[in-house]
């Protein structure tokens, strides 16, 4: 016969849980043997490959700096905000390639990778980052156009003669 568990045995689990969770042991950083880590960023149909390692703040975009693939200064900041909540600007180089989708999507590719990144290269960034919203995948994308529809909702113009 099964063993059956009492509320008591349950509630010595969660403590135990609880006291793994309260020491604080984080993963270990994933590094590879240039010093660098790596994520994937996607936003929209923008996927964003994103290498970090410590530097003086360089970043590339599929091969040219960022200020001139992304002339926007919206887009720069975007692209920045992680480095701000994180306390890390201009302590670490990002080489990126990015493919698919507008400009737009591409720099929330970036930041997305970006984050992923620096949690992989310092998880006590993790917290931080999370709380900032920007390990999330924005999971929002162009609704399809649906047949009898002039867009995804909008109907044709009516005509009454």
């Amino acid at each position: 016969m099964a063993d059956t568990k009492t509320l008591e045995d349950l509630k010595d689990l969660a403590q135990g849980g609880e006291a793994a969770a309260a020491e604080g042991t984080l993963p270990e950083p994933k590094i590879d043997a240039q010093g660098r880590s790596y994520a994937t960023g996607r936003r929209k149909n923008a996927i964003a490959r994103v290498w970090i390692k410590p530097g003086s703040g360089k970043v590339t975009v599929n091969g040219r700096e960022f200020e001139d693939y992304f002339a926007r200064p919206v887009l720069r900041m975007v692209i920045n905000q992680p480095f701000g909540v994180a306390n890390r600007k201009d302590q670490f180089d990002v080489v990126c390639t990015v493919t698919g989708g507008g400009l737009s999507g591409q720099a929330g590719a970036v930041r997305h990778g970006i984050s992923r990144a620096l949690t992989l290269f310092e998880p006590a960034l993790r917290p931080s980052l999370k709380a900032g919203g920007f390990l999330t995948r924005d999971s929002r994308a162009v609704e399809r156009k649906k047949y009898g529809r002039a867009k995804a909702r909008r109907s044709f113009q009516f005509s009454k003669r």
